[in-house]
């Protein structure tokens, strides 16, 4: 494979969530201040951060980002933010919007979800996403729209993410995983195989 992945098979979402507090308990000991990660939409993520929720961790210091949102309010039923603030309320993290002049921080990680055509975050083929994209965010139009989410995104784009210290995926299915095994060998030109091909960090798949 071109890229180096650890894989974890059929790992549970209360495994997922304890590789997770383990993850930022190391980050939060080995730097001061704020850690900010950057999390996925759609189902899979929201049953694994609801276990995280639980941990007991510095939650005070932890900065966490959408990586993608549709664009609509808060308090609709689609928007990302809303249902992430939804799931660790309580836990005193800061729970960051994520629009089109958003200026992100630095990520010690981003988790990423993988669709079956290949995207990720919100940059699906037709939005042909650049390694060399000056910008850290955009606004975009998926094609074809989502049915269960017909609205425009804003996503952060292939640079930003590749600027994250690491990267992790969560990839639920057989037909996706091979996708996503695919492009992690070079075989195909899906946006997550652009991503995993100028990846310089460290990877975990969770399938």
């Amino acid at each position: 494979m071109l890229t180096e992945i650890a894989f974890h098979h059929g790992a549970s979402d209360a495994e997922i969530a304890d590789w997770l507090a383990t993850r930022l308990a190391r980050e939060l000991d080995r730097r001061d201040g704020t850690v900010a990660i950057t999390v996925p939409g759609g189902s899979t993520p929201f049953p694994i951060l609801a276990e995280l929720a639980k941990k007991d961790l510095d939650w005070s210091r932890l900065e966490i980002w959408p990586g993608d949102d549709r664009c609509v309010p808060a308090d609709h039923e689609a928007s990302n933010f809303g249902r992430l603030a939804a799931t660790l309320e309580g836990t005193g993290a800061c729970v960051t919007p994520l629009d089109e002049g958003s200026q992100p921080p630095h990520f010690a990680l981003a988790w990423l979800g993988m669709g079956g055509d290949g995207h990720i975050a919100s940059l699906f083929p037709n939005t042909d996403p650049q390694i060399e994209d000056e910008k850290q965010v955009r606004r975009l139009t998926p094609d074809p729209l989502p049915p269960e989410a017909p609205f425009d995104r804003v996503t952060m784009t292939l640079p930003k993410l590749l600027s994250a210290e690491a990267l992790m995926f969560v990839i639920r299915g057989e037909d996706k995983l091979k996708v996503f095994e695919e492009a992690a060998r070079g075989e195909n030109d899906l946006p997550v195989a652009r991503l995993l091909g100028h990846s310089r960090g460290e990877v975990t798949c969770f399938a």
